[in-house]
């Protein structure tokens, strides 16, 4: 009897904490959630223009009118603890139609009397199918092949410290094997992400991303004055419905992937330069 209860004891301390997240993506940043084998995540993203400042307002109907990225892919759970995906993205720095694919290790899964927190390795690598430049001083001239690369690598640690409340922390490096004049081929950001359960269904989420070197970094002395770069930040609202989430967002990001928008956010929350957005991911059985 008293060997049961121990044995009982050890597997209850050995339950993993799932749904730290809702979605393997928190807007535009990769959460600690996995997959789970055999399952297909299906999704859908998009993002809109300006809602304000100078592009924005009444004559583009807050945005609506325009796109400035929009996604396509396919995510698949090769294990409980391995992420496959692949997708294809419209773009919005200046490498433009872009492939990406990314896998996501799980290292570490909370436990409900154990391991405090999650931990994940993500890779990622897009590449710019976009029609050669015939401008030898072009980004887009792609003189190599790996000039149409970007990769994007992160460790991301999160704990769902309530039923009600979690959060993570990123750190990433991401590398451009071709950039502008003056700008540097590696950027590392170190990112935070939550989410704030407010019903059954519905939660508030969030994320930041800050650069820590270059031009798009903040602390940079030597910025130009047409290095207007800015940390990417974004909020929304996630539906999750058990079938599928969607997702309504506001963000200053352009682009929607890692290695579009870590180097290329050019717009600012305080000019009204923010945009909606939404995705829509679709589980299924395989």
């Amino acid at each position: 009897m008293l060997l049961g209860m121990l044995a009982a004891q050890c597997l209850l301390a050995q339950e993993g904490v799932f749904d730290i997240f809702n979605d393997r993506w928190v807007i535009n940043s990769p959460s600690v959630e996995m997959l789970q084998r055999y399952k297909l995540d299906a999704r859908i993203s998009h993002r809109f223009g300006d809602v304000a400042g100078n592009v924005g307002g009444w004559p583009t109907f807050y945005g609506l009118d325009n796109s400035t990225d929009v996604s396509f892919g396919l995510e698949y759970g090769l294990t409980d603890n391995l992420t496959l995906g692949a997708a294809r993205s419209k773009g919005a720095g200046q490498l433009r139609q872009l492939v990406t694919v990314s896998g996501k290790y799980r290292i570490l899964q909370q436990q409900e009397n154990g391991v405090p927190l999650s931990l994940v390795l993500l890779g990622m690598a897009s590449v710019s199918t976009a029609q050669k430049s015939v401008n030898p001083s072009s980004l887009n001239y792609f003189e190599k092949f790996q000039h149409r690369m970007v990769d994007h690598f992160a460790i991301v640690a999160g704990r769902k410290f309530s039923n009600r409340f979690s959060l993570q922390l990123t750190a990433g490096l991401t590398h451009r094997n071709v950039v502008p004049n003056g700008e540097e081929n590696n950027l590392v950001h170190a990112g935070t992400s939550f989410r704030l359960r407010l019903s059954k269904t519905l939660g508030l989420i969030g994320e930041a991303a800050l650069p820590l070197n270059g031009q798009q970094s903040p602390f940079s002395s030597l910025k130009p004055a047409s290095g207007n770069y800015y940390p990417p930040i974004g909020i929304g609202l996630a539906f999750d419905t058990g079938g599928h989430v969607f997702q309504l967002n506001f963000t200053n990001a352009t682009g929607i992937m890692p290695t579009d928008y870590i180097p290329a956010t050019r717009s600012n929350w305080l000019e009204g330069q923010f945009r909606a957005g939404f995705t829509i991911s679709r589980i299924f059985n395989l």
